[in-house]
């Protein structure tokens, strides 16, 4: 029951999160052209203003450094921050989505909600893990690819660490779920949509392997080229409202050339699918919407980047059919998409699920095979620094 009721705050706050985003996003619609600059620019400057008043609430490292090293403790404190800077940023058109607010807020409810309880413990840590499963499960509408993602993001290795959390998770992700979808009117079916893929013989494992390979060095391209710009705006000595003001002059320029550069993806993403571009495009549009990503993360803008991932993803596939038509194109695109997550989350398993739900491929086994690929050849190093083990940071 008490797994039950973390999910219906769950699904509510995460309900009400998403009516007040789309709400501004159709606010600040209007802004087209030459004046998304002057926008993102100041939504930059006012989300570098809270994190500097209010207080830095952190990102995906620190959640996942909170649960394993903090004894799963998330802390609510940080919530008021991360929820205004993070409307800010993911409204006006960042590339990074509210997968990581909602995950900070949800799993710090299961942090508060335990203690109300006098849990300690595992117990405790599996109330957190199982929050942060509701946020996952609200963005993706998949509880059981959210439950394991959940679970898989905290460790490079090891998936299910924290077993214990398996059915809290799973419980509170199915409430999070129905409550979620009351709220904001959400059906069953697939979120994007890609051509019926009808399967064509044992090479087709062959060709999936050989696009999870292009995927995974673009995987590789994405971590280096964070690791460039987070170098670049340490060397700032800035506060940090002046550092989000500077990304966000620069995400406006790029949005400005690229629209579809701007926001993370979750509706982009169809638009993408839908619209016959030409490979410059397509290649101009993958090198932008990582840059864009890029200044994103590391001049301080708040959110998070798995949506965003599975863009480059759609992106890179649509960019090898151009090149090879050929190919089945909706293999290329899952495949793309499943190899470059799994190659910077290191989450294989719940990729897997998560977009076999959200696509609508029914094939499970091809979606695996590009997540392995992309999982083991990923860097040694992880992209997220905290799911590494104390010993070996």
């Amino acid at each position: 029951m008490l797994w039950a009721l973390l999910g219906i705050i769950s699904g509510i706050i995460a309900g009400v999160y998403w009516l007040i985003l789309d709400f501004i996003i159709h606010q600040v619609s209007v802004f087209d052209n030459w004046t998304v600059i002057p926008l993102m620019s100041f939504a930059g400057l006012m989300a570098g203003l809270i994190i500097h008043f209010i207080g830095d609430p952190g990102e995906i490292h620190l959640i996942v450094n909170n649960i394993r090293f903090n004894k799963g403790k998330l802390d609510p404190k940080q919530n008021p921050s991360m929820i205004l800077s993070s409307l800010f940023c993911v409204a006006a058109g960042g590339s990074l989505g509210p997968e990581a607010p909602l995950v900070q807020v949800t799993g710090s409810t299961g942090s508060w909600l335990g203690k109300k309880f006098n849990l300690s413990g595992e117990k405790l840590r599996s109330m957190t893990i199982a929050g942060m499963a509701s946020g996952f499960t609200a963005l993706f509408g998949a509880p059981l690819g959210g439950s394991l993602f959940a679970l898989e993001i905290l460790h490079h290795r090891h998936a299910v660490e924290y077993y214990r959390a398996i059915i809290p998770a799973l419980v509170s992700s199915s409430f999070s779920f129905i409550i979620f979808a009351l709220i904001i009117h959400l059906g069953l079916g697939a979120t994007w949509i890609i051509e019926t893929y009808e399967y064509s013989g044992v090479s087709d494992f062959a060709n999936v392997v050989l696009y999870a390979l292009i995927a995974t060095i673009f995987g590789w391209i994405f971590i280096h080229t964070i690791n460039l710009f987070k170098k670049l705006f340490q060397k700032i000595s800035v506060p940090i409202y002046i550092k989000t003001t500077i990304g966000g002059i620069s995400l406006g320029i790029i949005g400005f050339y690229f629209p579809l550069t701007r926001y993370f993806g979750h509706y982009e993403i169809n638009t993408l699918l839908g619209t016959d571009f030409t490979l410059w495009w397509l290649i101009a549009l993958l090198i932008f919407k990582i840059l864009a990503i890029a200044i994103t993360v590391t001049s301080g803008w708040r959110g998070g980047f798995i949506i965003p991932l599975f863009f480059c993803g759609a992106t890179l596939g649509l960019i090898l059919n151009s090149i090879f038509p050929q190919i089945n194109l909706s293999l290329a695109i899952v495949s793309c998409m499943a190899a470059i997550n799994a190659c910077v989350t290191r989450t294989p398993m719940s990729t897997t699920i998560l977009l076999a739900t959200l696509t609508g491929f029914s094939y499970f086994i091809p979606i695996l095979f590009a997540s392995l690929t992309g999982y083991f050849l990923a860097p040694r190093m992880p992209f997220i620094g905290s799911q590494l083990k104390r010993t070996e940071d």
